[in-house]
């Protein structure tokens, strides 16, 4: 399946009036956030490392058409993850 972003969205019919619309609108506040080292530490622990280079070599093995699916692998996994994701909720109910 290939992705593309081919996407462009219809534009609306617009009232010939556009200026004095404009004009009334009122200027959109500028908004800052600043994050504290303790939210932007939290936040870089919940992110997984990515190794790049493989991402391009598995990439590339698609592209070629010799990247491999290992059924069984990936459904293994995937119950040791629903296994976890359960022993974390049931372990946080109990506390």
């Amino acid at each position: 399946m290939k992705i593309d972003s081919t996407y462009k969205p219809a534009s609306t019919a617009v009232s010939g009036n556009t200026a004095s619309r404009q004009q009334a609108a009122p200027t959109p506040a500028q908004d800052a956030v600043s994050l504290s080292q303790l939210a932007g530490s939290l936040q870089s622990m919940e992110q997984q490392p990515v190794n790049t280079a493989r991402v391009q070599e598995i990439k590339q093995a698609i592209s070629e058409g010799r990247f491999k699916i290992n059924p069984e692998a990936i459904a293994d996994r995937l119950i040791e993850s629903a296994r976890d994701l359960i022993s974390k909720s049931s372990n946080q109910r109990q506390a």
